[in-house]
C-alpha cells in the first residue's frame, strides 16, 4: 500500500452507503415548519395572507403552490423561499456511536506509517479516524509530499515528531501538540524521539 492517506480515505469511502438525495415533499416541509412554531393551520394561513383551504392543501400535496404562493409562505414563516426547499437538519441521521477497543482498529502498514483505522463499521462518516505509529525518521524517506482533499487535525499520543508542511517551516511536536490544516497542502510527518511516535489523526471526508 502507497504512504498516501488518499488510500485510508478511499477505503472508508467503498466501505461506507452513499446517502442518495430524497425528492423534497414540499407539503410536509411546510406542515414541519409551521409545527415547529406551535401554529394552527389558521394561524399559519394568516401569517402567510392565504386561505385557510389552500394552505391545507399544500400541505395535503393536494395543489402546487405558485411562486406568489410560495413568497407568502416564506414571509409567514420569516424564512427565504429557498429554505422552504432545504431539508431540515434533524433529518439527519442522529445517535450514531462506535467504540474501537485499544488495538482493534483496522491496520495498514505502509513504510514510513503504521496506521490503524478507527470507527471503521461507522458507515456514511463526516470524518477518518485513525492512530498512526511514526516510522520515518528522515523526509527523504517519502516519496515526494503527501496531500488528499479535505481538512486535518493532528495530535500527538506519544513522543516527538517533527511536521513538514508545503508552505511552512518544519515544526516540531511532542505529546500533546495538535495541528489543523489544510490536507491539500503537502505534508509529511517523522519522529524524531528514540521510539516511533504516535498520533491520532482525523480526516474530513468532504
Amino acid at each position: 500500500m502507497s504512504d498516501d492517506p488518499k488510500n485510508l480515505i478511499r477505503i472508508a469511502r467503498d466501505t461506507g452507503i452513499q446517502d442518495q438525495p430524497e425528492a423534497l415533499n414540499l407539503g410536509l416541509r411546510v406542515r414541519d415548519l409551521r409545527k415547529a412554531r406551535n401554529w394552527t393551520l389558521e394561524q399559519a394561513a394568516q401569517q402567510a395572507g392565504l386561505a385557510r383551504s389552500t394552505l391545507s392543501k399544500i400541505e395535503n400535496g393536494q395543489m402546487s403552490p405558485t411562486y406568489d404562493a410560495l413568497k407568502k409562505l416564506a414571509v409567514g414563516l420569516q424564512i427565504s423561499v429557498p429554505q422552504l426547499f432545504t431539508p431540515p437538519q434533524r433529518e439527519k441521521i442522529n445517535g450514531r456511536m462506535v467504540m474501537t477497543p485499544f488495538g482493534s482498529g483496522q491496520h495498514h502498514a505502509t513504510t514510513t506509517y503504521e496506521h490503524e483505522l478507527l470507527s471503521e463499521t461507522l458507515t456514511k462518516k463526516q470524518m477518518l479516524p485513525y492512530r498512526a505509529r511514526v516510522r520515518a525518521r528522515k523526509i527523504e524517506e517519502f516519496d515526494g509530499w503527501v496531500r488528499h482533499d479535505g481538512e486535518e487535525f493532528l495530535y500527538v499520543l506519544t513522543g516527538m515528531i517533527r511536521l513538514f508542511t508545503e508552505f511552512y517551516e518544519p515544526i516540531e511536536m511532542r505529546r500533546g501538540d495538535s495541528a489543523y490544516y489544510d490536507a491539500t497542502m503537502g505534508h509529511n510527518v517523522i519522529s524524531v524521539s528514540e521510539d516511533d511516535a504516535t498520533i491520532l489523526w482525523v480526516t474530513s471526508l468532504l
